[in-house]
């Protein structure tokens, strides 16, 4: 299997050391902001635009350059979506309890991500049942790291009931979710509030991440300090850059792998 190369210029490469995902992000949005201005300026005596134009204008040059610039692939929807709906605001005068409400929804899903670079990716059935037919035959303890919803771990609890299955999500309301789900199903899976970074990877025989290329080397990094021989580190969709892995499933709908390695 090939691992992916950076196609990406010096330059752009630079950028990405330099800044943080969503401190570049920004400043691509401040650069979509300024090339619409001026573009707009030049045509204003043949072309007036409406608001709401100049914003999808503004909100697609945006997204390209997101993309130009190698940012995860969440980024450009999001920088298209961020100035049409701007102007959406201000066009539909919503009360402002509304937007409240709705930020500290997500405060509480997506706080850490700025820090951590790793977004909230939720993992279906078929992601499940893959996991589930890579895992030892005997007892096993497994952890998910950044577990979210709890959905993985939750359903290989119920599939293997003679093994000890945790997940550890440091957003508060996932974690939250999750450990109601545990006590209404009367599952006996464990959810832990806080950063896998503090774990001893060592206490567990398979250790899943579903996480982003980001944070995929220092996991790599952490995996192969504390690990145990034999243990297995499995990531779903994000392979570790430079680090071959003992295996990789085959591709799903979407075109995502699992892959493994044994310490």
């Amino acid at each position: 299997m090939s691992l992916p190369t950076d196609s990406c210029s010096p330059a752009v490469r630079d950028a990405r050391k330099r800044f943080p995902p969503a401190m570049l992000a920004l400043l691509i949005q401040g650069a979509a902001f300024l090339v619409t201005f001026l573009s707009v300026s030049i045509a204003a005596d043949r072309w007036q635009p409406v608001p709401i134009l100049f914003a999808l204008i503004q909100g697609a040059l945006a997204a390209w350059l997101s993309n130009k610039a190698g940012l995860a692939r969440w980024w450009p929807p999001i920088q298209f979506v961020f100035p049409v709906a701007a102007v959406l605001v201000q066009t539909l005068a919503i009360p402002p309890a509304i937007f409240l409400v709705l930020f500290l929804l997500l405060l509480g899903i997506f706080w850490t991500t700025f820090r951590t670079q790793v977004p909230y990716y939720p993992s279906g059935m078929p992601t499940r049942s893959t996991v589930a037919a890579q895992l030892p035959a005997t007892p096993i303890r497994f952890i998910d790291i950044g577990s979210g919803l709890g959905g993985l771990t939750l359903e290989l609890a119920r599939r293997r009931p003679e093994s000890s299955f945790s997940g550890i999500e440091i957003a508060p309301l996932p974690w939250l979710l999750s450990m109601l789900r545990a006590r209404l199903m009367r599952s006996d899976a464990r959810f832990l509030l806080g950063d896998y970074n503090t774990l001893d990877f060592s206490r567990y025989d398979v250790i899943f991440a579903y996480l982003s290329p980001a944070a995929m080397p220092a996991l790599w990094e952490k995996a192969r300090a504390e690990m145990r021989q034999g243990a297995l580190l499995l990531s779903y969709e994000f392979p570790i850059p430079q680090a071959v892995p003992d295996f990789s499933g085959s591709p799903d709908v979407l075109g995502r792998r699992l892959y493994g390695w044994r310490m």
